[in-house]
């Protein structure tokens, strides 16, 4: 059955709901990188665009946070990020294509899939409340109240949507609060692509310093978490398989380096984000996608002046709604006590522990296994 591209002002809405998560991360990255901005947020926005006109669903794009993360905290060379996205896309092809990752989609029980995505939803919860919404003193608390009600008052408003009120609130804030001294953020660039391939050293260095963190990650929530959140918004489509989800996860890798771009995923945070804010159909990422390549190619000149037109008290709001979307979802484990307390504890060891992605994968999955019958069986009635 065709399922056709909508561009509606819902859809339009629902394409920015994930921008609380990626902007920080893709002007972060480029920042303590190097990177070639306009390439960076070119490549993304292609992929974007590539992802909804594949899925036909809001299937979002994003930066592997956990490669991120460590590039951020490092200013790793692009290169050496380069070699880690090639290598996780290899990886994610062989997985994919060999039956690997339905056999750990078939393994991994539904509480512990749920469990991930509480510990990406306290992960998104706590930035959201730490770093974002504080940002800019009093003001930017008044800014984040006065987007978070906006939020409440106009979420099942359909010819004023909320997405695009609160975007538009954050650019009347910077305009108005944009320094004498700086200048104006719009300027024409062409992006800059690599010039060199990633040396043998350079993806030894990279397997174990960017690949190995990010793939317990990438198979808890770009595949397994994504696949579920899929099948939980949209349960009329036929279900998406991890093998699709991993071959698509692959491929963008594949191009992502060659393009100057992010090593980049599916989430199942981002189609949260997009769904919460009205978005049904692949024109959300098809919208989001050519509004990043626009700004690629004319705003991103100086990523820290760029980063200005969305005040952090925006993403802050943005981040909390796709936080609290995210966390909701563990909602239907509630009726079977074993199956809540194992998805709750999952979610706290991969969002607090180290490595916690993995341990809440690997042990989780045990604990599973063991108690099988158990995490069956609901209370009554």
């Amino acid at each position: 059955m065709s399922h056709p591209l909508s561009f509606t002002r819902q859809e339009f809405a629902g394409a920015f709901g994930d921008l609380g998560t990626d902007l920080p991360l893709l002007v972060g990255v480029v920042l303590a990188t190097g990177m070639d901005a306009p390439a960076a947020f070119v490549a993304f926005g292609l992929l974007q665009i590539a992802s909804g006109v594949v899925y036909r669903l809001p299937m979002p794009v994003q930066p592997l946070k956990a490669m991120a993360a460590i590039a951020i905290a490092g200013k790793i060379a692009p290169t050496l990020l380069a070699a880690g996205g090639l290598i996780v896309g290899v990886v994610m092809l062989i997985l994919a294509n060999t039956g690997a990752l339905a056999w750990l989609a078939r393994t991994v029980p539904k509480p512990v899939v749920r469990g991930i995505q509480v510990g990406l939803g306290l992960q998104l919860l706590t930035l959201a409340l730490t770093r974002f919404l504080p940002g800019h003193g009093t003001a930017g608390w008044l800014l984040a109240a006065a987007a978070l009600t906006l939020i409440v008052l106009l979420r099942r408003h359909h010819t004023l949507p909320a997405g695009l009120v609160v975007l538009a609130l954050g650019l009347v804030f910077a305009a108005v609060t944009w320094p004498a001294s700086l200048p104006g953020p719009w300027a024409f660039h062409l992006p800059t692509f690599p010039t060199r391939w990633p040396t043998s050293e350079e993806f030894g260095r990279a397997a174990l310093l960017l690949a190995l963190p990010q793939i317990a990650l990438s198979l808890g929530n770009s595949v397994l978490a994504t696949r579920q959140v899929v099948t939980d918004f949209f349960p009329a489509r036929e279900p998406l398989t991890v093998r699709r989800i991993g071959t698509t996860y692959g491929l963008m890798n594949l191009l992502a380096a060659p393009l100057g771009g992010l090593p980049v995923c599916h989430g199942s945070g981002g189609i949260a984000g997009h769904y919460a804010f009205g978005a049904r159909t692949g024109g959300s990422a098809v919208i989001y996608g050519v509004a990043l390549v626009l700004a690629g190619l004319l705003l991103v000149g100086d990523p820290a002046t760029f980063q200005r037109l969305v005040p952090s008290p925006i993403l802050g709001a943005l981040l909390l709604v796709e936080a609290l979307t995210v966390l909701w979802l563990v909602r239907d484990q509630w009726r079977t006590p074993m199956a809540f307390i194992l998805a709750l504890g999952c979610g706290v060891t991969a969002a607090y522990a180290p490595y916690g992605y993995a341990l809440a994968l690997v042990g989780g999955t045990l604990i599973g296994i063991t108690m099988r019958r158990r995490l069956e069986t609901p209370t009554s009635a």
